[in-house]
């Protein structure tokens, strides 16, 4: 079932037991990373999308607990056990201190935070070191006007977005608050019933609503072929439907969206990875990827088209095959540009 609750229904902590229960119920055969050093982060990347520089930052927390989407292994990163704020904070710090150089810093327009969960989950993600990336943030990179962060819909509430609201306008560059958020699949059989994303487009939309309401933006995560019910074509059709769904979103709510496409990869320890090893799954080809993201040209929406697989991976599972390293450049020119023209005639 579609999961309803709003967060303040969900604020209970989850033991680590708990966790452990609901990724063995799903079928999920990974361990979790309980041994980190707390004061890092799991890792951060650079992204080049139109919007300029990129740094996504994956935090090490307390893993997810919703721990039931099918193909998902991201939570294997993270602990089951509880993280600190004290080791949060440090966290932001080592990124600031750390990753980002004095040239980054001023030449970063975007910052993508992530726990391989959900940012705005309190009880995983301290909303005390949330407010201190933002200032260490305005501090430091002063030319930063979009931060997203990723969550599920169900932990997104107005007062929240009100005290981000206040807090982005600070500083020399007033910055855009954007959510990401993985729909993952259009068909709400896929979705909900062979994927378990729990989510309902009545959930969604009232996220939509309330992000339009403070100006923000939405990144929407649509994965392509993320269970082994669909076939190629299957697949290509349930992106392009979500596209036009996405766009009718946008121009109802007057909100800008972001559609983040990801072809699926087989993650470890997962019932992908079942289907896979016995042959009832084959990744999607990055030519599919081509035909489903065609279709966006012209709706309001822009796109991006996720490559990296994180390492999560089981060798061969990849989406990318030997012979696609031109389409490989030509995806990632079209991140940056939104040149359509990179992706007909292909």
């Amino acid at each position: 079932m579609p999961l309803q609750p709003r967060a303040r229904n969900m604020k209970r902590e989850l033991s680590a037991a708990d966790i452990v229960k609901r990724t063995r119920e799903a079928k999920k055969t990974y361990s979790f990373q309980n041994d980190r050093d707390p004061s890092i982060p799991v890792e951060c990347w650079f992204q080049n999308p139109m919007d300029g520089l990129t740094l996504f930052i994956v935090f090490y927390t307390q893993a997810c607990r919703w721990a039931q989407c099918l193909g998902c292994n991201l939570p294997s990163k993270e602990s089951k056990n509880p993280i600190d704020f004290h080791d949060l904070i440090r966290q932001v710090d080592y990124v600031f201190g750390t990753i980002l150089t004095r040239e980054q810093q001023r030449n970063l327009r975007k910052i993508i935070i992530s726990n391989n969960g959900s940012v705005l989950d309190e009880v995983t993600f301290s909303t005390t070191a949330l407010i201190y990336f933002i200032a260490k943030m305005k501090f430091f990179c002063p030319n930063v006007s979009i931060l997203s962060l990723e969550t599920r819909p169900e932990y997104v509430d107005m007062i929240e977005l009100s005290v981000l609201s206040r807090a982005m306008q600070e500083g020399e560059t007033p910055t855009t608050l954007e959510l990401a958020v993985g729909f993952e699949a259009f068909d709400e059989t896929i979705r909900n019933e062979y994927f378990k994303k729990g989510l309902s487009l009545i959930v969604f939309e009232e996220m939509a609503r309330m992000v339009a309401q403070h100006g923000f933006k939405l990144k929407v995560y649509y994965m392509l072929k993320p269970v082994p019910q669909l076939s190629e074509i299957q697949a290509i059709e349930d992106v392009q439907n979500g596209i036009e769904y996405l766009d009718r979103v946008s121009k109802q709510y007057n909100v800008d969206i972001n559609l983040h496409l990801n072809p699926t990869f087989v993650a470890s320890g997962t019932v992908l990875e079942e289907e896979y090893r016995i042959g009832r799954y084959t990744p999607p080809s990055l030519e599919s990827v081509r035909q489903a993201v065609l279709p966006a040209e012209g709706k309001n929406l822009s796109v991006f088209i996720g490559l990296y697989d994180e390492g999560l991976a089981v060798p061969g599972g990849s989406c990318i095959r030997e012979g696609d390293e031109d389409l490989v450049i030509k995806m990632n020119l079209f991140n940056q540009h939104q040149d359509y023209a990179l992706l007909k005639g292909t």
